[in-house]
């Protein structure tokens, strides 16, 4: 995202907070922003001259906000109309970055919610999770990244997997990640787990690990990470038998190997 983009998108999201803050409801005012806010997403990307619109620099303000009401002010409620008014009325560096900022502050809306509810923590591992069972099923994982089958399509073979089994904050994050892909499926939900995250002001660590840590161990390890990087560490375990023992930490790009298989590796290459 551009210079300009991302300032935009801060500005727009400091007045999503506040108007979460002026619409205290358990979560619900999020949620329903979220999800209206991925409803809007829809219309832009089925509607490419409206999409133009509305992220052109070139007309004024008041144009673009008038267009906006104009469209969506009798389809959505209060709270998310003004957010989009105050979207629009940023200079986005083009269409494509307005809407990748939509659909940020659509997740981020509806991970308030969750936080609000006690459930953040819990959307961030589920949607790790499901990341991982999805990365793990090739065959499904295809099905979901099939960009000529319909998105109604692929939302129901996700909801059969998903009916009764996670919060309905991460089925919502899941069926939109799903529905409009911006690269593989299991690599979209892992990215909306780290949102997650950071909304909680964590980094992810991923911890694979020859078989499932204990909480202890988990903690344990949260907090050597924690020393190291100087700041909180929110610990994702995927379990590897094939490492034999030890951990593989990956932070971002920078990956700590102290697993029994990685230590034999490097003694192989040190005979060569």
């Amino acid at each position: 995202m551009h210079a300009a983009s991302r300032e935009a998108l801060d500005s727009t999201r400091d007045a999503l907070k506040s108007a979460l803050a002026a619409n205290p409801a358990g979560g619900a005012t999020g949620a329903k922003v979220g999800q209206e806010l991925f409803q809007v997403v829809d219309v832009l990307e089925d509607n490419r001259s409206l999409r133009v619109a509305v992220a052109d620099t070139s007309a004024s303000v008041e144009a673009r906000q008038d267009l906006v009401r104009g469209v969506f002010g009798w389809k959505i409620d209060q709270a998310t109309l003004d957010l989009l008014l105050a979207a629009v009325s940023q200079d986005w560096s083009n269409p494509r970055e307005l809407r990748e900022g939509l659909i940020t502050l659509g997740r981020e809306a509806l991970m308030r919610s969750a936080d609000e509810q006690g459930q953040l923590q819990t959307v961030e591992d589920e949607l790790f999770r499901l990341g991982r069972i999805v990365a793990g099923d090739t065959e499904f994982e295809q099905a979901l990244a099939d960009r000529t089958a319909e998105a109604s399509a692929k939302r129901a073979l996700l909801a059969q997997v998903l009916y009764g089994k996670v919060t309905a904050v991460t089925e919502v994050l899941a069926s939109q990640a799903i529905a409009r892909p911006t690269g593989m499926p299991a690599d979209d939900l892992m990215e909306i787990s780290g949102q997650a995250a950071e909304l909680r002001g964590r980094t992810v660590a991923v911890v694979t690990s020859a078989e499932a840590l204990s909480e202890q161990q988990t903690t344990d390890l949260g907090g050597r990470l924690r020393s190291i990087y100087g700041r909180e560490i929110a610990v994702h375990n995927e379990i590897d038998p094939a490492l034999m023992g030890g951990v593989v930490v990956r932070v971002g790009d920078e990956i700590i190997d102290g697993s029994v298989a990685g230590r034999l590796d490097a003694l192989r290459r040190s005979l060569r």
